[in-house]
């Protein structure tokens, strides 16, 4: 008896879960090639119209998303199961008193305890969550065979419109608590009870409230808010070809060709498992976007370089969450905020990719930095490699870099990025199955490596509609405007003042969400700020939006390796088994400077050529060129100043009076201003020129 459950689970992931994923996977893939097929003109509503495109993409979330989470072994319901629990009671409280026929409030109130109540009996998780899966079924055949009399209906909705809504949004919110905790759900519905009692506020932040019944009509009918708009979009229009990308190239075994060409560069070196991690985390990025599976893979090519080498086993931790972070900021994949931002600006990914080179370039300098000086100051030495990998290799297997190529190539050309996205998926697997040195295995992979893409995708694409449903909850109230209006009273005219509160704001907003939701969430409510007080400190429109929205979407990175909760961290302390928070910590501290790189490239003008397209659409291409050397140069030397100073070695071990010296005055390289420049200037070349260069001492 007690084997039968364990088949029975096998069975269900096997006959039922992966063929749905694998359908899932496919359906967004045929997407893409539909308009060009003679099914296009049998004008196939889900194939056809966007918002039941992403109504079905929202469907295949949530029902393969509670189908594997019916999979996984209970936890225990700690203290955000009962916050998430009593905060769901006001909109079920709310739904019971719209006055709808019993029969109708019986059914949502299904909806909402399979949805909730199981947080609080995690025994029960399993079953509930299977009929979860069977219940999503519901509001999505409703919404495809109504879905034009839905729209027609929107101001005026019918009652069995309010339950889909109802009924559907709180299987997110659920689904959200299991994946990822209870804070993106709660912070959800938080906005939801200031919708319907914001009027119980005094001040600016009051508002007249709305009918439950008429929120519901748009959450559930609206064609770009809601569940259903544009930031859903983001997730079925780019994310989910970059996951199926992503598990596509792990069933191809190309993970071990990238760990081989990033070695090329630390043989012989000391420290050289720094710089494979560092490395391999630009590469993986080039594919991944993922941070967390980023650090993970990393983690795990490099720990024995990192145990053969005497690192301390929290240092290396460390560096491998921080070096693995710089795939959400490493082009041509990027991770699902800029994607956001896209769409949120309307401005060409292209224009992302190139304003990301600068803070990706600057961060990796201080991730090495840090490993150079924390190995010269532990006199620690070369390891022998046990395999000799020479530029041969790298010639040998380059072309795995192709397909990267002709995404970064179509994006320009002007073609869609899922078409550019495909077309290398197509591309990595005829290179991979032409070259018989890989062995991939059976091409009957491809269908699993479509499973764990989309499976992938799923806390990030659910996360992606409650950052949509967060958007549409504060615009209702017009608390942006509010916001802002409290910010810009706050800083005055400093712009200086505007972005720490900013920056602290996101990185304590990114403690419990998601960076997707941070970043929305920060751009919706600081961002107006932001802009006028850049405004009015002489930096033109363009310039000042472009590089606001980088600050913001830079920060909401940086949640993610920020202790108390930093998933890099904690993906990276599963590896080198430490304990995450410990882990996060060291986390911080290698690369400090990374907290600072976002004010090197919002405080002025000349700062925005960091990213190199504001200064590029304010002035002339020479121009914007030259000052983004200017700055990179600039900022690169006080990124390695500081990491020197928190590493505690220059030319020679530093006592803790010389590191605070050299981390101040290395401060004023990221303010473009000469006269920090040359205030800096003394102390960094008597530090790492002038200073004596002393005996190593292991400390």
């Amino acid at each position: 008896m007690h084997d039968e459950p364990v088949t029975q689970e096998n069975r269900l992931g096997r006959y039922i879960i992966t063929p749905l994923l694998v359908i899932a996977s496919i359906y967004s893939l045929y997407l893409v090639i539909h308009p060009h097929t003679p099914f296009s003109r049998l004008h196939i509503d889900i194939l056809d119209l966007t918002e039941l495109q992403r109504s079905t993409h929202v469907f295949f979330l949530l029902l393969t998303g509670y189908l594997l989470s019916s999979q996984r072994i209970p936890g225990k319901a700690g203290i955000g199961a009962f916050v998430f629990t009593f905060m769901a009671a006001f909109p079920m409280y709310s739904f019971w008193k719209i006055g709808l026929p019993l029969k109708l409030n019986i059914a949502a109130t299904i909806f909402w305890a399979v949805a909730v109540l199981p947080t609080l009996y995690p025994r029960s998780t399993r079953a509930a969550d299977k009929l979860a899966a069977a219940l999503v079924i519901v509001p999505y055949i409703y919404h495809v065979f109504f879905f034009h009399d839905i729209i027609e209906r929107a101001m005026i909705p019918e009652f069995w419109d309010l339950v889909m809504s109802f009924g559907l949004t709180l299987l997110l919110l659920g689904q959200v608590y299991r994946y990822i905790g209870a804070i993106l759900p709660c912070l959800v519905l938080t906005f939801l009870i200031y919708n319907l009692h914001g009027d119980m506020l005094g001040g600016v932040f009051s508002h007249a409230v709305f009918g439950f019944d008429l929120l519901l009509a748009k959450l559930f009918s609206e064609t770009e808010a809601g569940l259903f708009g544009m930031i859903t979009g983001v997730s079925a229009k780019y994310l989910v070809y970059f996951t199926i990308m992503g598990g596509v190239i792990g069933v191809l075994n190309l993970g071990k060709i990238i760990a081989n060409i990033a070695s090329l560069a630390s043989r012989g070196r000391a420290d050289g498992p720094g710089i494979v991690t560092a490395i391999a985390s630009i590469f993986m990025g080039m594919f991944s976007g993922s941070g967390a599976a980023d650090t993970q893979f990393v983690s795990t090519i490099s720990k024995p370089m990192y145990e053969k080498s005497g690192y301390d086993k929290y240092t290396a931790a460390g560096i491998a969450a921080t070096s693995g972070t710089i795939a959400m900021i490493t082009p041509p994949v990027l991770g699902s905020l800029a994607f956001v931002m896209v769409e949120i600006l309307s401005i060409p990914y292209l224009w992302v990719c190139i304003m990301a080179i600068g803070p990706m370039f600057l961060y990796l300098v201080a991730i090495l930095a840090y490993n150079y000086f924390y190995v010269k100051k532990m006199g620690l030495k070369p390891i022998e490699h046990d395999e000799n990998y020479g530029w041969d290799y790298f010639k040998r297997y380059s072309y795995i870099f192709l397909p990267l190529l002709i995404i970064v190539g179509f994006i320009y050309w002007g073609y869609s990025i899922s078409l550019a996205v495909v077309l290398a998926i197509f591309l990595f697997v005829i290179l991979v199955y032409a070259d018989k040195t890989i062995r991939p295995g059976s091409p009957k992979l491809l269908l699993d490596g479509l499973a764990k893409g989309f499976s992938s995708l799923i806390p990030i694409g659910s996360a992606v509609v409650c950052a949509n449903l967060i958007l549409t909850l504060m615009v209702m109230t017009g608390l942006p405007n509010k916001f802002a209006q409290t910010l810009s009273m706050i800083s005055g005219s400093s712009l200086l003042v505007a972005s720490l509160f900013t920056a602290t704001f996101t990185l304590i907003l990114g403690m419990g969400i998601p960076p997707t939701a941070s970043y929305v969430v920060a751009s919706s409510l600081t961002a107006p700020a932001i802009l006028s007080i850049a405004l009015a400190n002489g930096i033109p429109h363009e310039a000042a939006l472009l590089a606001t929205h980088m600050f913001l979407m830079y920060y909401a990175v940086l949640a993610d390796v920020t202790p108390p909760v930093a998933l890099s961290a904690y993906a990276s302390a599963s590896v080198f088994l430490t304990e995450p928070l410990k882990t996060g910590v060291y986390a911080a501290k290698v690369a400090l400077p990374k907290y600072l790189l976002g004010f090197s490239f919002i405080l002025t003008y000349q700062g925005t050529a960091l990213l190199i397209i504001p200064m590029w659409t304010t002035t002339s291409p020479t121009m914007a060129i030259f000052n983004f050397l200017v700055r990179l140069l600039e900022v690169s030397i006080g990124a390695i100043a500081i990491a020197a100073a928190t590493a505690g070695y220059a030319r020679r071990p530093l006592l803790k009076w010389e590191s605070w010296l050299l981390g101040i005055f290395a401060l004023g390289l990221f303010i473009p201003n000469y006269w920090f420049d040359l205030a800096a200037l003394p102390v960094l070349v008597w530090f790492f020129i002038l200073s004596k260069n002393k005996a190593v001492v292991k400390a």
